[in-house]
Formats: C-alpha cells, structure tokens, sequence
C-alpha cells in the first residue's frame, strides 16, 4: 500500500499545471453557455413582443 501512495504522489507532482488548465478550460466553457443562453433568452424575448402587438 505505500508503494501506491507513493506512485500516486509522484504522478501528481509530474501534472503541474494540467489540472489548473483544465479548471480553467471549464469554467471558460461553462461561462461561455451560461453567456450565449443570457443573450439568445433576450432575443427570444424581443421577437416574441413583436408578434404579440400586431
């Protein structure tokens, strides 16, 4: 079992900023759909007016 741990240890320490980047790469997806459904929920909104005041 210490063998493993110490396997474990040295695999992570190898990563270096993999895992930060990672992070970084999804949370820049996620805020990247988050802002594109704020905007195309907006022009929903819009067109949606416009056929109603005929």
């Amino acid at each position: 079992m210490p063998e493993t741990a110490a396997l474990l240890a040295a695999v992570t320490a190898q990563q270096g900023l993999g895992s930060t980047l990672r992070i970084l790469l999804i949370s820049s997806i996620a805020g990247a759909a988050l802002l594109a459904w704020f905007l195309l929920r907006g022009y929903r909104g819009n067109g949606s007016d416009e056929n109603h005041n005929d």
